[in-house]
């Protein structure tokens, strides 16, 4: 199930989960969780939606650019965030972690 971002408060819980679960297990992708975040508000042309588990808002976001559904998620395997086409098993268009800069994202959110 997933939950619309169609509030500040849900945006922040939102949030505010990714940053905790990254300070636990996955600190080379927490900054870079705060620029995709924005690249996400800053493009998308219709609605947001998380990933819902157990109540909350969990790892996963889906958004809309240019009639195109994409998806942000945390590999595990790889330690990094996944921007795939159209669902969790679409297809890898480029990975991100701490190492990505300014440029790679926004280049990557121009094109898409």
């Amino acid at each position: 199930m997933a939950i619309s971002i169609n509030s500040l408060e849900i945006l922040q819980k939102y949030l505010k989960g990714v940053m905790i679960r990254a300070e636990h297990h996955a600190n080379n992708v927490e900054g870079i969780s705060l620029t995709l975040l924005g690249a996400i508000i800053w493009k998308s042309d219709r609605e947001i939606e998380v990933r819902e588990y157990l109540g909350t808002p969990a790892n996963m976001i889906w958004f809309w650019i240019n009639e195109n559904w994409y998806v942000l998620n945390y590999n595990h395997s790889e330690e990094c965030i996944d921007l795939k086409s159209r669902s969790n098993s679409g297809d890898v268009i480029i990975s991100f972690d701490n190492n990505s800069t300014y440029d790679d994202i926004i280049n990557t959110f121009n094109n898409l």
